[in-house]
């Protein structure tokens, strides 16, 4: 995908109108917390883009349900798969059901039970990969020996027409914002973001996130290429893609302005953050961006009107916790 396939803000509008009846759009809230208005000033303001009460608990389910929705007769008949760490396999077990198609989808032997369970209730069936490139290699062998179409994490025109459809909401809801901070995993969520908010407002800064242990993008960003990654170190576990694409990665490179790198304290931290003052219980992923703000973008943001994407909160109660209690002691 090149930068003149980037879809219009008409053509995401139109999406959205698309996927109304399928999801949710999800409130902002301003967010007042004397922690970060300490640390960015008196006249900086945050706005949180509550996507974490998107059906299924992330904002996944946008893209996938537009890739099933594009699908012909013959390919809805054939059914789709899919490779994930948990988030998007119940996205598009979500979508094959609520569109009557089947889905048999490859998850990673770390995934969180969790979110296992949660795509199984959703009527997918599950195979088990050990990794992400095994998980990748199986779903295309599905692809190829049962003929379902593979529907990607994070690339493609409909994946950044889709999460596009997110940042135009966020733009609609809180039309003076100055800079926006987004997680970056695979760049799906920021490829569409970055497109919508840059043609609906140029001179709103776009932030990327990325746990240390997981700097693919950054890491593509330096090399001016998709990069592949030999090992991932996070808890963020939603924002370790092994690989960044061709078409997510140029998407990303046109439009974000820079991306940062958070460590895992500082994402538990950030996640005890959320939950002591916005009563919020999210996922590691969900809090990456919130630990830029108060980290390596707080000299960047300050006295801005700032929105931040809550993401996701797919996570068990036992995982919750102990994020939550290692953020906890990390306060100071």
């Amino acid at each position: 995908m090149t930068g003149v396939d980037v879809p219009s803000v008409e053509q995401m509008r139109a999406t959205a109108a698309r996927l109304a009846p399928h999801i949710l759009t999800t409130a902002v809230q301003p967010w007042a917390v004397r922690e970060l208005e300490l640390l960015l000033g008196e006249q900086a303001s945050l706005v949180l883009k509550l996507e974490l009460f998107q059906r299924t608990g992330t904002f996944k389910l946008r893209a996938a349900l537009l890739n099933v929705l594009a699908l012909s007769a013959a390919e809805r008949e054939r059914g789709v798969t899919a490779v994930s760490a948990g988030n998007h396999a119940i996205a598009v077990a979500c979508a094959a059901q609520r569109l009557g198609v089947s889905a048999k989808v490859v998850m990673l032997a770390t995934a969180n039970p969790f979110r296992v369970a949660q795509a199984k209730a959703y009527g997918a069936e599950i195979v088990i990969a050990a990794d992400g490139r095994a998980g990748f290699a199986m779903a295309e062998e599905i692809g190829k020996t049962e003929g379902r179409t593979f529907i990607h994490p994070f690339e493609g025109r409909n994946v950044v027409m889709a999460t596009g459809t997110l940042g135009v909401e966020f733009l609609d809801q809180s039309s003076d914002l100055e800079a926006i901070v987004v997680a970056i995993g695979g760049g799906g969520l920021m490829s569409g973001v970055a497109a919508a908010v840059k043609q609906m407002k140029p001179a709103c800064l776009v932030y990327g996130v990325e746990p240390v242990g997981a700097d693919v993008m950054s890491r593509s960003f330096r090399a001016g290429a998709p990069q592949h990654m030999q090992r991932i170190d996070t808890i963020a576990d939603s924002l370790a893609p092994p690989m960044t694409t061709q078409g997510a990665y140029d998407v990303c490179r046109r439009f974000v302005d820079d991306i940062v790198t958070v460590s895992d304290d500082a994402i538990c931290a950030a996640l005890a953050l959320l939950y002591r003052e916005a009563k919020l219980a999210v996922e590691p992923a969900g809090a990456a961006a919130v630990a830029a703000v108060r980290g390596p973008l707080a000299a960047r943001l300050r006295g801005k009107r700032t929105g931040i994407v809550i993401c996701g909160a797919n996570i068990d109660s036992e995982g919750f916790y102990r994020y939550l209690k290692r953020g906890e002691s990390l306060a100071t």
